[in-house]
């Protein structure tokens, strides 16, 4: 059975899209926190190199894949080399369903409190009602797998439109709606008393704050932060027209994304600074510090609402591009229709995500390897599945298909000799380098 290929409509459609994927939720409340751990400016310095060059080549490598073959990962290196290389693809897939699965609980998270906000319950300024709140809402049996199924169901409904109609159309509306919130919030933020010494502390950089562990932590966000590990750009790159370019599509991705770090940093850092909280709190920073800074202001609730509505479009625009890598395998290598195929994946998304959910209350008592569900399924995917399958592309592109890149990147003379050095040595060592700080 013969069916004709998907492609984007659009080269911004495409950029915006894969902009999406990597604008996920950890560029909000990751990067501002692990900034502020890390000695501000100094980190950022860190991390645009690093994602303006390990990175940005391994997103080169990845979209010229995907484009080369016109198929996800396992198509990708069936087509391009067969024997045992589709298991690194199915590995990839494999890890972007598990790490679906429990994103999806936490986008759930986001809805759930956009909900609250419009309530008005999320606004307290006493740190502990607030905590109380958060543990109470994760905890829940019911509640979060609720949240759970409805964020679900909002990515079944765009990757059901296919990647034109669907993908490419919810990404041109989402990611602007994105920037528009990020905007309103730094604007109000920046406009507090007190918030410039929180700007100026963001952007300063702490050079003594440069460690072995910092460089790590600034190389390890400058990867993961672009969507890299699972093979989601490769497919994305697969519905890339074969004349069409991705040389400038790739730095656009980047920037965009290294943008929005910046911008979540700007819009969080300040506030909290303002009102004397920590910027170092972690992931609690989303759901139990943030309100302590919208109760606080007037309006504050417009505000709450324009933050987890933010939060929820973050992880929706990168959960749709991991229900359409998963999605890819059964796409590409049966040709099955498509809904029946993302139905079907959903569901089962979500029946994997349940336990994940139920795992931080009803189900705390079970371990696995000394953690939880949630926390082990965060775990094998983050630190040892995309790791390995990063590792896998960069040797995959520099030894085993130099030609077909070396062709079709896009780059001559010392740019194409640097990325076929750090496809076969520099991006294989680095990220083993973050695979083994990890473990």
């Amino acid at each position: 059975m013969t069916t004709t290929r998907s492609s984007w409509g659009s080269r911004l459609g495409f950029i915006l899209a894969a902009a999406g994927s990597a604008v996920g939720l950890g560029a909000i409340w990751k990067f501002p926190f692990v900034t502020a751990m890390n000695g501000g400016g100094a980190f950022i310095l860190l991390f645009l190199l690093f994602s303006f060059t390990l990175g940005f080549a391994q997103l080169l490598v990845e979209f010229t894949l995907g484009r080369a073959a016109q198929r996800g990962p396992v198509g990708m290196f069936r087509r391009l080399a067969g024997g045992l290389w589709p298991l690194a693809g199915l590995m990839g897939i494999f890890a972007a369903f598990v790490l679906y699965s429990f994103y999806s609980v936490v986008g759930g998270w986001t809805l759930g409190y956009l909900a609250l906000a419009f309530e008005g319950s999320v606004l307290a300024t006493n740190t502990a009602v607030l905590t109380s709140t958060f543990t109470r809402y994760v905890e829940d049996p019911l509640w979060p797998i609720v949240s759970h199924a409805v964020f679900a169901l909002a990515t079944l409904a765009i990757v059901l439109g296919g990647v034109e109609k669907g993908i490419e159309r919810a990404s041109k509306l989402l990611m602007p709606c994105l920037f528009l919130l990020m905007l309103a919030l730094i604007v109000r933020s920046l406009t507090l008393p007190g918030a410039a010494a929180g700007a100026l502390a963001f952007f300063t950089p702490d050079f003594s704050a440069v460690t072995p562990a910092m460089v790590g932590d600034a190389l390890g966000l400058a990867f993961f932060s672009l969507s890299l590990g699972t093979g989601g750009m490769i497919a994305y790159g697969s519905y890339v027209k074969q004349e069409t370019p991705v040389l400038r599509s790739a730095a656009w991705v980047v920037g965009l994304s290294c943008m929005v770090a910046i911008l979540a940093g700007l819009m969080i850092f300040p506030a909290l600074v303002a009102f004397g909280l920590d910027p170092a709190a972690g992931p609690g920073l989303t759901f139990m510090t943030m309100p302590i800074v919208f109760a606080s202001l007037p309006f504050g609730q417009v505000f709450a609402i324009a933050f987890f509505a933010l939060l929820s479009v973050a992880a929706l625009t990168s959960s749709v591009s991991m229900l359409e890598l998963i999605a890819t395998l059964f796409l590409d290598e049966f040709s099955l229709p498509r809904r029946p195929v993302v139905i079907a994946l959903s569901l089962a998304v979500f029946l994997a995500g349940v336990p994940a959910s139920l795992s931080l209350g009803p189900w705390s008592d079970i371990s696995v390897f000394g953690k939880n569900i949630f926390d082990a399924m965060d775990y094998s995917v983050s630190n040892v599945m995309m790791p390995l399958s990063g590792i896998l592309v960069a040797l995959f592109a520099g030894w085993r298909v130099w030609p077909l890149m070396r062709e079709h990147a896009g780059l001559s003379g010392w740019a194409l000799s640097a990325l076929k050095w750090n496809c076969r040595l520099v991006a294989p060592l680095a990220i083993a380098a973050i695979l083994l700080k990890n473990l």
